[in-house]
């Protein structure tokens, strides 16, 4: 809990900058956040207790002189339960803990190209700030700095550090899984198609490792589902006659 002498108040979003205006050095640190917020949309589409930020400010530890000067980190991706989806017409301009009265439960972090502490500066101060889970992709795995991880980590914080947690293999090729229950899905990856590219993503799945799939996805599935019966219908003409005759 802040103490704040009677001559101050906390900053609010509106004192703080709502950017650090450090751009991202690879698409995928907007892509992959951005699916995630899409596919929450969809299986929370009748829940109004959650947000997810993308490339937004954490703003943790005020300073009460100097509002600008308040810490905070700019995960790629972030989770909060047990806060307002929406806060007005303008939307949130950062996320301030102190504020939300709540800490995020889950962060994502893409690895950078240019390697930026994801695997321990970052994760020390996530831990350091109570972050339940953090989750870090890597789609560059193969570089030397990198061989001792696997594309995608998730870490629990257990008495206050993290435990990277075992995944689950799927029956997608390659794919796998970690359950958070706290939450109520998994996060994994596989191979799949998300705006017309190929290779692997990371999505939210069920208990039973069954992915959530895209709006995009669900569309493909219902055009193929209503061609082949269209074909099949044809088919029975051919053979039949027209049944409505």
């Amino acid at each position: 809990m802040v103490t704040v002498p009677s001559q101050y108040r906390l900053p609010t979003a509106e004192d703080l900058p709502d950017s650090d205006e450090t751009p991202v050095d690879n698409e995928l640190q907007n892509d992959i956040p951005n699916l995630l917020l899409n596919l929450l949309r969809e299986i929370w589409s009748d829940r109004s207790d959650w947000f997810w930020g993308v490339d937004m400010g954490v703003y943790y530890e005020p300073n009460i002189e100097e509002p600008a000067k308040s810490k905070a980190i700019v995960p790629d991706g972030f989770l909060a339960l047990g806060v307002p989806k929406q806060t007005g017409e303008g939307g949130r301009l950062s996320y301030v803990v102190w504020q939300e009265k709540v800490v995020p439960i889950l962060v994502l972090e893409v690895v950078s190209k240019k390697y930026n502490g994801e695997y321990d500066t970052k994760l020390a101060k996530y831990a350091e700030i109570g972050i339940l889970y953090y989750v870090v992709y890597n789609s560059i795995t193969g570089r030397r700095l990198y061989q001792e991880h696997q594309s995608l980590e998730v870490y629990k914080l257990v008495d206050g550090k993290y435990q990277l947690l075992p995944t689950v293999t799927l029956l997608a090729e390659g794919g796998r899984m970690v359950w958070l229950p706290e939450i109520g899905l998994g996060i994994g990856c596989e191979q799949g198609i998300y705006d017309g590219w190929q290779r692997e993503w990371v999505y939210w799945y069920d208990r039973s490792g069954k992915r959530y799939i895209t709006t995009q996805e669900r569309a493909n599935l219902e055009r193929q589902a209503r061609l082949e019966a269209e074909a099949l219908l044809q088919k029975y003409r051919n053979r039949f006659g027209d049944i409505s005759e």
